[in-house]
């Protein structure tokens, strides 16, 4: 099985890039399954319902969110609605939205993809590894999908600050999911590989977005902030637009990986 992570998307160029490039990137390495963080696809803050369903309607099977998931105040009264959208399950109790999806690939194959937000340098949360721990126990407690076995298949997106934490999580993961994802620094790192016990691995996938920027956003704006130390308003950056996913390839069966690959692509 061949799945498909997309990194943060950001704003109208992040969107416009996966809109141009995911069918023949989809097609070209035969995935099966398309995940994407879309935190900060509303003009780098947030994501709308429209927007949520114009990313679904591209062939995303699902969708991940982090601390931004709820700048859009119109977003809280769409969670009940659209399961395929998650916000970070150690979030607060009663807090929009659910942290885990279940769902069947292209494929036919059930998968589940799991939410969850680190603690160092980032507001306060339940613990993201006893989370872990509650919800694949309540994954594996939900026994057969709709006649095909058990979810094998499981993908975490961590969405946290400090790498230390990303790895621990990697690690405490390991042998027990497909994959942790580390995402929300928009800035890919070159550790993609898989753990000994047979999890992918990667501290962070990147952006998906105008790479002409700082982290997504006009560079003028972000440069004077640092130089002055006054605030600034943030816009979406402009140029070099980039889609950074890993490519994981994982065995259907055990929900081992096999292989875990970084691929950048350019607007054409």
């Amino acid at each position: 099985m061949r799945i498909l992570f997309i990194g943060d998307i950001v704003g109208s160029p992040g969107r416009e890039i996966v809109r141009a490039e995911l069918e023949a990137a989809r097609a070209e390495h035969r995935v099966d399954l398309v995940i994407a963080n879309c935190e900060n696809a509303a003009s780098g803050f947030g994501v709308t319902p429209k927007l949520a369903e114009e990313l679904l309607g591209m062939g995303i099977e699902a969708l991940s969110g982090g601390n931004h998931i709820y700048d859009r105040k119109e977003i809280l009264e769409y969670f009940p609605t659209q399961p395929r959208l998650l916000r970070p399950a150690n979030f607060a109790p009663g807090s929009p939205g659910s942290g885990m999806y279940v769902g069947r690939a292209k494929n036919g194959v059930p998968f589940g993809l799991l939410n969850l937000q680190g603690r160092v340098f980032m507001t306060p949360n339940d613990c993201p590894l006893r989370t872990a721990d509650r919800e694949l126990e309540r994954l594996a407690k939900l026994g057969p999908i709709n006649g095909s076995g058990p979810v094998k298949i499981v993908i975490v997106d961590f969405h946290a600050e400090a790498t230390s934490e990303k790895q621990a999580m990697g690690w405490y993961l390991d042998g027990r999911v497909t994959a942790v994802i580390g995402t929300h620094t928009h800035v890919a790192t070159a550790d993609e590989h898989v753990l000994p016990k047979g999890t992918a691995y990667i501290t962070d996938v990147g952006m998906t977005g105008p790479h002409a920027s700082v982290i997504g956003m006009d560079t003028q704006a972000m440069v004077k902030r640092f130089l002055v130390g006054l605030p600034a308003r943030f816009e979406v950056g402009e140029g070099d637009v980039r889609m950074n996913a890993v490519l994981l390839d994982a065995d259907e069966e055990t929900g081992l990986a096999r292989s875990i690959s970084r691929l950048c692509l350019r607007l054409t």
